[in-house]
């Protein structure tokens, strides 16, 4: 399977609820490479990084988010998965 990697903007009530603390739990389960990042403008930024098929699913959890959030939009934008650095971080 190829290797793919986006970078995502999170918008909607995705700070103080989690988000960044669950979506690196669930990063590390699924083996994804990259990090999320809370921006000024009260959205979550994100990279991410693995198997097209294990980048789907964090994908998808990414338009839930953890119990407490409401997620309104998630943009995308494919990057190169070379640029991505090995494991996920939580950048502050």
């Amino acid at each position: 399977m190829a290797r793919v990697a986006y970078r995502l903007r999170v918008y909607g009530k995705v700070q103080g609820v989690f988000y960044r603390a669950s979506m690196k739990e669930v990063a590390d389960r699924l083996g994804v490479d990259g990090y999320v990042r809370n921006m000024d403008d009260g959205s979550v930024e994100a990279v991410v990084a693995g198997e097209e098929e294990t980048v789907r699913k964090i994908l998808e959890w990414c338009r839930r988010g953890p119990p407490l959030a409401s997620v309104t939009r998630v943009e995308t934008e494919e990057i190169t998965p070379e640029s991505v650095e090995k494991g996920f971080r939580i950048r502050y």
